[in-house]
């Protein structure tokens, strides 16, 4: 059964997507008119990338926690080791970055904060930028909210799982409450990802059905987009509930529009789960590469914008020719590499440190009984 939620071609699929959504991210905020004069192409889905993040997350987790992490101590040393291996040297990174970059060329930082930084950097480790109407930028990383984001639908998932059933959902209820109306409007989408792993039903739809489902949810998502749907219902919102309010809900103000686009991805994951073992050979053929890339999924998404934007800095190029966006992202391109080669690395031994820790908890007790 564990193997239809999550086929060998299908966890490629979900590859190729992981690293896909990187770039359009990274084309989103590298759409700036001091390194490009013309608009880059498929710049506008920058923030519809986090939404299939948060899906595929939620998604990627409930399986790992069906077939591997099944105690709570495992499940949160893998967690925060995947979290704090990329968070921690980009924190530092992007404070040395800035730093030198603004030196360089200030220009390209003006919008972006450089205060309080034991503030940043601090609600920045203990995940807390967009608590309640908090709301803290890190620095110049402003993609770094959705990671913020993410760690909390860790942590409720987490106690829903392992907690007692009568705990479980009441502690993470109240926890939901203390974070505040931003992380709890985007909790569903991300619980999308779970409902599509257990939602038995979704793996036996018909191969016609589902290929057609496929192809009109991907069509779906090119319209909304195309359409401007996004910016009609926050629209929609701000005369609802007033432009203040809206704009106080920051990175979750897309939220309406957020929830159509979260469905049509969660059609589409669970449309291609049952078509792509059909292409399997193809799947098979781009493998190696595919999984090398989305390797560094987490560091180019974590870091993307600090690069850039310092060497954009360090080059001053011609934005009115492509080769500066070009030369620009070949630099952030080979310094994620860099990087990715360390923090990766460290991932694993920082888990077993974690796990081992964790493991004493109860130990002396155990051993008084």
């Amino acid at each position: 059964m564990i193997g239809k939620r999550m086929n060998k071609a299908f966890s490629i699929y979900l590859d190729i997507v992981r690293f896909g959504a990187a770039v359009l991210v990274y084309l989103y905020h590298s759409n700036q008119r001091w390194l490009s004069t013309e608009l880059l192409p498929l710049s506008n889905y920058g923030h519809s990338s986090v939404i299939v993040f948060f899906v595929l997350s939620g998604f990627v987790i409930a399986y790992i926690t069906d077939t591997k992490e099944r105690d709570w101590r495992s499940y949160t040393a893998s967690r925060l080791a995947r979290v704090y291996s990329v968070v921690v040297p980009a924190l530092i990174l992007c404070l040395a970055l800035d730093a030198v970059g603004r030196q360089l060329n200030a220009a390209p930082y003006s919008g972006y904060p450089f205060d309080q930084l034991l503030v940043r950097i601090g609600a920045s480790l203990l995940m807390l930028n967009e608590v309640w109407w908090v709301s803290i930028t890190s620095l110049s990383n402003v993609p770094f909210w959705s990671i913020t984001f993410e760690l909390w639908y860790y942590v409720l998932f987490g106690v829903v799982m392992f907690l007692p059933r009568r705990w479980g959902i009441g502690v993470a209820l109240v926890l939901l409450a203390l974070l505040g109306p931003k992380i709890a409007l985007l909790a569903p989408l991300w619980g999308l990802g779970v409902l599509l792993y257990r939602w038995k039903a979704l793996e036996d739809w018909p191969v016609p059905l589902a290929t057609m489902l496929a192809l009109a949810s991907a069509v779906g998502i090119v319209l909304v987009h195309s359409l401007g749907l996004l910016e009609h219902l926050h629209a929609q919102l701000a005369l609802a509930v007033g432009e203040r309010m809206a704009k106080e809900l920051t990175f979750a103000k897309f939220f309406t529009g957020d929830y159509v686009l979260a469905v049509l991805v969660f059609i589409h994951f669970a449309a291609m789960r049952v078509v792509a073992p059909r292409l399997l050979p193809l799947f098979r053929a781009v493998e190696r590469p595919v999984r090398w890339l989305a390797s560094y999924t987490f560091t180019l998404y974590l870091l993307h914008q600090p690069l850039f934007l310092f060497w954009g800095s360090v080059l001053k190029g011609d934005p009115a020719h492509w080769t500066a966006w070009a030369a620009c992202t070949a630099l952030v391109a080979a310094s994620v590499w860099a990087v990715g080669l360390v923090t990766e690395n460290k991932r694993e031994p920082l888990r077993q440190w974690i796990k081992t820790s964790l493991q004493r908890i109860g130990r002396p007790a155990a051993q008084a009984a």
